[in-house]
């Protein structure tokens, strides 16, 4: 079967090469009873790839479960898969089969396998080698011929180097792994994806299909969609309903994409991190963040010094310069090269009215991380309006700790 024949009974939108190698690998492996490891992020549409090898298989009259990992509580999970005995644990009433048992012959699917705990990782690991099961509270050995494909959207080779997954476990799963592009890699299927759930919407609520002026599609194809084609899909039915022309311009499509695209505080390399991903010191965040600044703005005095010591440069530009001039009466920082400073001392130059350097003051300028810190936060609770969890966020910080620094601070909202 060729992929195209593939893309249209499945429903896929997109000619990617990325798009298109993942399609023909599952065509290729569907005839095969191999483990299959489907790598991808959210909402690239992992599951479909799963049904695809599924359908194309010599399995597909027989039953196909998608089970998601990461959904079923840690003390429930073994049931779930396996199956329990009466009286095997609290509340197990009856006798109960798991998946393996049930889905015998078939196909299952396991989604975000990465959240397995590792005592399910093993009984899984003795399915995948012998296609033998033990149901809890049970000491019958089964036998089972399900085939599995897992799929994740995370580095699972990196989990099992911090001892949360199984190694073996790993690589006996990804016999066969297939990556599942993200949409930011496949940005030429992005305006034929957007059409399609357009013309969809269109359908469902009776309307005119939505259609996009050339910058706001040029906004569509540049903006990194973290939420792949979940969002994407999202993003079309919003518009769909709440667009005021059918013809979107870029002011218009700018309303539905978010403002932020995740935390754009600077991430340092080498720093430790909490368990929940947090930096244990988030004060550290703020040190980098301060001279990153700090840099920036010397560069730009640079380059105002430098302008305003050739005047024929300047002339070229006589708005830019005229600009420059007034800062006449105000102080701009001397860049770093031009003289070494201490320190606590910051260089202040004071443009004449010839626009010739000829004196300079020495002012104290505090680099006190503690006020840096103090004023960030404050700045953060004026932009948003005192709304604690948006300036923690855009601080890149948890609101409890937001809330530990209000109070170390004696700072009142």
């Amino acid at each position: 079967m060729e992929i195209q024949s593939i893309k249209n009974r499945f429903g896929i939108i997109g000619n990617s090469p990325a798009l298109n190698y993942a399609l023909q690998v599952a065509h290729q492996v569907s005839g095969t009873d191999l483990t299959v490891l489907i790598n991808g992020e959210s909402g690239v549409g992992k599951e479909v790839f799963s049904q695809i090898i599924h359908a194309l298989s010599a399995r597909k009259h027989n039953s196909f479960i998608a089970v998601n990992c990461g959904a079923i509580p840690e003390g429930t999970i073994d049931s779930e898969l396996f199956g329990h005995e009466k009286g095997s644990f609290t509340g197990a009433v009856d006798s109960r089969k798991g998946y393996f048992e049930t889905v015998n012959g078939g196909t299952i699917f396991l989604d975000e396998i990465g959240e397995l705990p590792l005592g399910t990782q093993a009984r899984l690991l003795r399915v995948l080698e012998t296609g033998e099961f033990i149901r809890v509270g049970s000491s019958k050995v089964q036998k089972t011929d399900v085939r599995v494909i897992a799929a994740t959207n995370r580095d699972l080779l990196e989990r099992t180097q911090q001892g949360k997954f199984r190694e073996d476990l790993y690589y006996r799963l990804s016999t066969v792994p297939i990556r599942v592009p993200s949409l930011r890699d496949r940005k030429e299927d992005i305006p034929l994806l957007f059409r399609r759930f357009a013309v969809d919407f269109a359908e469902k609520y009776k309307t005119a299909p939505i259609q996009l002026d050339e910058e706001a599609k040029n906004l569509l194809i540049n903006y990194p969609w973290p939420g792949n084609v979940r969002e994407l899909k999202n993003i079309a039915e919003q518009i769909s309903v709440l667009a005021q022309d059918k013809l979107v311009t870029l002011r218009e499509l700018q309303k539905f994409l978010p403002d932020k695209q995740g935390n754009r505080l600077p991430v340092l390399s080498g720093m430790n991190m909490g368990s929940g991903g947090e930096f244990n010191n988030e004060r550290e965040i703020l040190y980098k963040l301060f001279f990153d600044m700090k840099k920036d703005v010397t560069e730009l005095k640079k380059m105002f010094f430098e302008l305003m010591q050739n005047p024929s440069i300047a002339s070229q530009h006589p708005q830019f310069f005229n600009e420059l001039k007034e800062f006449k009466s105000q102080e701009v920082l001397q860049p770093s090269i031009m003289q070494p400073i201490s320190p606590n001392t910051a260089q202040v130059v004071i443009p004449h009215h010839d626009d010739i350097i000829d004196h300079h003051e020495e002012v104290e300028e505090s680099l006190n991380i503690m006020d840096v810190e103090k004023d960030l936060i404050l700045k953060a609770l004026k932009k948003h309006k005192g709304k604690r969890k948006d300036a923690a966020t855009d601080l890149g910080i948890s609101e409890r700790t937001l809330y530990r620094k209000l109070k170390e601070y004696d700072i009142k909202e």
